[in-house]
């Protein structure tokens, strides 16, 4: 096995750890609606999900482990990703908020502060903001 198909590995590992980190917010009611398959879809074919590993996921999403990226940008990419998950399901009730506040501890952000980011990240996507803007608006909030 050569190194690149060590990293390749390695690189979907993460791809699918935080895919399934997303099926667990969209499944945090039970089911996932029209409008979250659609953005699963999208998500796997932009982490290179193949179909065959999507299927598995969804079966069995709870046994991949958040894995929080150790870069501060990719983090709040991540809490982009999750937190228009949770916007796409309406934001049906305060078990969702409650999963993504566990799930932004998880990828790395200060238990005393993820309340705040969250509240933060949902208003910034329920107004439509691109993923630039939403992690200076997040920046921001920390200065």
């Amino acid at each position: 096995m050569s190194i690149s198909d060590l990293f390749d590995s390695g690189f979907q590992k993460r791809n699918q750890d935080h895919f399934a980190a997303i099926v667990r917010v969209a499944m945090s009611d039970g089911i996932i609606t029209d409008e979250e398959s659609a953005f699963l879809d999208r998500l796997a074919r932009k982490l290179e999900i193949s179909d065959n590993d999507y299927k598995e996921i969804l079966k069995d999403y709870a046994s991949h482990p958040i894995n929080p990226p150790t870069s501060y940008d990719k983090r709040l990419e991540r809490l982009y990703d999750l937190t228009r998950m949770v916007y796409a399901d309406h934001i049906k009730g305060e078990k969702e908020v409650l999963l993504l506040e566990k799930l932004s501890v998880g990828l790395g952000f200060r238990t005393d502060n993820a309340k705040y980011v969250v509240d933060k990240a949902i208003r910034l996507v329920s107004q439509g903001v691109d993923g630039d803007t939403f992690a200076e608006e997040i920046k921001n909030m920390n200065r």
